[in-house]
């Protein structure tokens, strides 16, 4: 799924191409994505300029005088800049155009969408969201405050949207191995000098994601077309079994909130007393069901 180094990289890609000009045409080819792309409110909006282009954790804002719109690329969509009248491919859905530029959204698993709202900020969906990884306000102190009284997996709490917005499975995953701890660790367990360590790794891990432009696991390609390169560059995500970078211990693979979470044993170690025992429960379950 794109998350925010992904939909950072495709704003930076799309926005000096299109902000500023007028849109001049709209053509929907497939309407039902996860909500129905608003075709009376896209038509509205032709002749009106794109005055800005902002992201909000993991959507897209396209703000024009009079409406806005949201965009979500969900699990496997994308966006490009092309010319109006290059080939459609399969699984591309809509097309803005902005005189000889045009921004065209792909979308082969169809559970991206785009909404219009004038007031997007307020839209339900962006209401709830927590501080932005990359803003100045995502302090160590915010971010210890929001850790203080949470007794979930500290992978859980990161990659809580209403806590700090934007960190995917692959950015949890490497900033807790940069940092040292281990994802099942319970939040109020970590230490403020933990805690910092894991706030300068959050940062830097997307920061770097952005720079290399994003990570493509499956589908995602940025505006140009190209894939990102940051997937070449991980130490624990997706390399169960294999050597540490730094240990050369074998890397594990456990489930936290139903997602795979892939640590090194012994650069993150865990003593019982910093889990949940619903957690330490499960790690048992999952012991004893590899050894039969």
């Amino acid at each position: 799924m794109p998350e925010l180094p992904e939909v950072e990289t495709t704003k930076r890609g799309i926005l000096p191409h299109l902000t500023g000009k007028t849109l001049t045409a709209v053509f929907v080819k497939q309407p039902k994505l996860r909500y129905p792309v608003p075709i009376t409110e896209l038509d509205a909006l032709i002749n009106s300029p794109l005055i800005a282009i902002n992201r909000r954790a993991k959507y897209l804002l396209l703000h024009f005088e009079d409406n806005a719109l949201i965009i979500h690329l969900g699990m496997a969509g994308s966006l490009r800049i092309t010319t109006p009248d290059s080939e459609w491919r399969k699984h591309d859905h809509w097309q803005l155009t902005f005189g000889e530029t045009a921004l065209r959204y792909h979308d082969m698993r169809r559970f991206g969408f785009l909404i219009a709202d004038n007031k997007p900020e307020s839209h339900p969906l962006l209401t709830k969201l927590g501080i932005e990884p990359l803003a100045d306000a995502f302090t160590v102190e915010r971010f210890a405050a929001a850790l203080k009284k949470r007794r979930s997996p500290i992978k859980t709490c990161i990659m809580n949207n209403a806590i700090v917005v934007g960190i995917g499975n692959i950015y949890a995953c490497e900033s807790l191995f940069l940092a040292g701890v281990h994802p099942a660790r319970i939040a109020t367990s970590l230490t403020i000098d933990e805690i910092t360590r894991l706030h300068q790794h959050i940062v830097a891990i997307l920061n770097r994601a952005i720079a290399q432009g994003g990570s493509t696991l499956k589908d995602f390609v940025n505006p140009d077309g190209n894939p990102g390169y940051f997937a070449q560059t991980l130490a624990v995500y997706g390399r169960e079994n294999k050597p540490c970078p730094v240990c050369k211990t074998p890397i594990e693979n456990i489930k936290l909130a139903g997602r795979s979470s892939f640590y090194c044993p012994k650069c993150q170690p865990l003593t019982p007393s910093q889990t949940t025992r619903r957690t330490r429960q499960k790690r048992r379950n999952e012991i004893t069901s590899s050894s039969k």
